[in-house]
C-alpha cells in the first residue's frame, strides 16, 4: 500500500487525533519548518517516500535522506540516522515500520529535532508520547505531502 493512501485510521481515538493530528500543529510545522530529515527515505522514485521527498523539495524545504547505504538522494547528501546528522532538523519525517519508530524518537530527541512526523499507517503512541513530553511537535498518521497540498493555500498566505 502506498502510505500517502488516506482514509481514516481506527486505530487513534478523538483525543489522540486532537493531540497527534491537530491542524494548527500541521500548519504551523509546515510553514515555519526549512529542514526536513526523510528517514526511510527511498533509492526507488516510484516508492512513496521518494515522491513524498521530491515535492517537498521541489516546495523548497530542504531534504536530509537518512537511508542505511545510499551516498547521495536529492543532490543531498545521505546519513545513516538521524544521530548521524551534525546539526538540528525541523522535522523528522519517518517511513519507516512502527517497531522502529521509538529508536528514531530517541535520535530526533538528541538531534534537537523541532518535530517528529510519523507517515500514514506508521503508529507508535508510546514514541509520540515520548517525543511530546521531550517537547517535540509531533504528527501521527499523516503524509506530509498531503498536508501540504492541503494546506498550500494557507501556508502561501501567511508568510
Amino acid at each position: 500500500m502506498d502510505s500517502c493512501d488516506f482514509t481514516l485510521n481506527p486505530e487513534l481515538t478523538e483525543d489522540q487525533r486532537a493531540k497527534f493530528q491537530s491542524p494548527e500543529v500541521i500548519q504551523s510545522l509546515l510553514h515555519e519548518a526549512k529542514t526536513i530529515a526523510v528517514v526511510g527515505l527511498s533509492t526507488d522514485p516510484t516508492k512513496a517516500s521518494h515522491r513524498v521527498a521530491t515535492y517537498l523539495r521541489d516546495a523548497g524545504y530542504r531534504i536530509i535522506p537518512v537511508h542505511p547505504t545510499a551516498e547521495e538522494l536529492l543532490g543531498e547528501r545521505v546519513y545513516r540516522s538521524v544521530a548521524d546528522i551534525p546539526f538540528p532538523v525541523d522535522i523528522v519525517d519517518i517511513f519507516r515500520p512502527a517497531n522502529e519508530v521509538p529508536a528514531i524518537v530517541a535520535q530526533a530527541i538528541q538531534n534537537k529535532a523541532k518535530s517528529v512526523w510519523m507517515q500514514l499507517r506508521i503508529i507508535s503512541l508510546v514514541a509520540a508520547e515520548h517525543a511530546h513530553a521531550s517537547g517535540l511537535k509531533v504528527v501521527v498518521d499523516k503524509c506530509t505531502k498531503l498536508e501540504h497540498d492541503r494546506y498550500g493555500d494557507i501556508l502561501l498566505t501567511s508568510e
